[in-house]
């Protein structure tokens, strides 16, 4: 079962194939980044900060992102199918100090 992640408007703009998948792609499959020390902290393919998975569904970036030194590169994780469409979430408040991850970083 996919993990889908929105933004703080509640549109879906990320998931995972699974709960404890590393990779993240976007809504159109494509891989846009992993998470290499934890289950929150996403970083894009070339190992540049991407975001933060707040509440276990929001994908947001930290304005100031706490320094982890190079992840590595994870291998490319292949195609993960599609993960059907999970509908609207809702509007929640972002945490002070985040911002909404923005669109062309997932494309």
């Amino acid at each position: 079962m996919a993990q889908h992640l929105f933004n703080s408007h509640g549109q879906w703009i990320a998931f995972k194939r699974n709960p404890s998948d590393k990779y993240v792609f976007n809504t159109k499959g494509k891989w846009i980044g992993w998470l290499p020390w934890d289950k929150v902290d996403v970083v894009d393919v070339q190992g540049q900060y991407l975001g933060t998975i707040f509440d276990g569904d929001r994908l947001l970036r930290v304005l100031v992102p706490k320094y982890r030194g190079y992840p590595g590169y994870p291998g490319y994780p292949g195609y993960p199918g599609y993960p059907g469409y999970p509908g609207f979430r809702g509007l929640r408040s972002i945490p002070i100090g985040t911002e909404d991850v923005d669109p062309e970083q997932l494309e």
